[in-house]
């Protein structure tokens, strides 16, 4: 029997069009969010699924109250969702473009940082 294929791994198809102004901004807000350190690390986390705000918290070594304020700016800006859970809050990414953008990104950051050889 195949195993489950994760729809977020699939690559995304080439939209045929240029993007608009509307497009260009939105996806400029999108950046904007992910350009801090904390932010992308929090986003990366939830690209291998939901968690709470402690295991977060814990996950990426920041204070409680910075991870919390960080995670509102992320789900003001619809990157991410949030259900309770009894008294937890949990969060989850379940956009597929954006994780596949934040795994290629931290991928290529390792090429950088390693100096591991480009490619496709």
């Amino acid at each position: 029997m195949s195993e489950p294929v994760d729809p977020a791994a699939a690559p995304s198809r080439p939209h045929e069009r240029t993007p608009g102004p509307r497009e260009l901004a939105a996806a400029a807000e999108v950046f904007g969010l992910l350009s801090d350190p904390t932010r992308l690390h929090l986003v990366w986390l939830l690209t291998r699924g939901e968690a709470d705000v402690t295991a977060l918290t814990e996950a990426c070594g920041a204070a409680r109250p910075a991870v919390s304020q960080h995670l509102a700016k992320l789900r003001l800006g619809g990157l991410v969702t949030s259900r309770k859970d009894g008294r937890r809050v949990v969060y989850a990414m379940p956009d597929g473009h954006l994780k596949r953008l934040v795994v290629e990104a931290i991928s290529r950051a390792d090429h950088q940082v390693t100096g591991e050889p480009w490619h496709d």
